[in-house]
């Protein structure tokens, strides 16, 4: 997809098509989210490349956490300092959208298609993440991500994005 898109907007603003300036535009910015979502997906559909597959989950921190650091150090140099109101409505911005859609599918779906005995956990795992706290909802059941002898729940997968946005609260404030 971002290969596609490249081309079509090098297409769009040059006089022709240049293989070079798109591998060009393909810099390690863009290349180690894609490594990091080989590496995410091999996990899960059992390459097993890494033990626990957290490596690409890994990667996806650090580069989340570069460029919201360099997009914060940016605006303290530009206005003085960062604009909280400002980060956390972009945040906002970007991330609910989705995130309500994916949660209100996962509790229409839960509720038509999984058993009545999963609803009250799955309903607070929903609650949850609707917040951002679902990694330490998992902890206090003491869910093991890795566990394979009971279903996961509807929306573990948002146990990453809640530490990303809880270290977001802190990491605005701290520059």
């Amino acid at each position: 997809v971002l290969l596609i898109y490249s081309a079509w907007k090098l297409a769009r603003h040059s006089d022709g098509f240049d293989p070079q300036k798109l591998m060009n535009r393909l810099n390690a910015r863009h290349v180690s989210p894609l490594i990091a979502v080989f590496l995410v997906i091999a996990y899960h559909v059992g390459l097993g490349l890494f033990g626990g597959g957290f490596v690409g989950v890994d990667i996806f921190f650090v580069i989340s956490g570069f460029v919201i650091t360099r997009q914060l150090y940016k605006e303290v140099k530009r206005e003085g300092h960062v604009s909280l109101l400002g980060f956390y409505a972009r945040r906002a911005k970007r991330l609910l959208p989705a995130a309500s859609v994916v949660l209100a599918a996962s509790a229409v779906m839960t509720w038509l298609f999984l058993p009545k005995i999963r609803w009250q956990n799955d309903g607070g795992d929903i609650a949850t993440s609707a917040f951002y706290f679902i990694n330490w909802h998992l902890i206090g059941r003491s869910v093991n991500y890795l566990a394979e002898d009971e279903p996961p729940s509807v929306v573990q997968h948002f146990w990453s994005l809640a530490i990303e946005e809880q270290f977001y609260l802190v990491w605005p404030v701290l520059i």
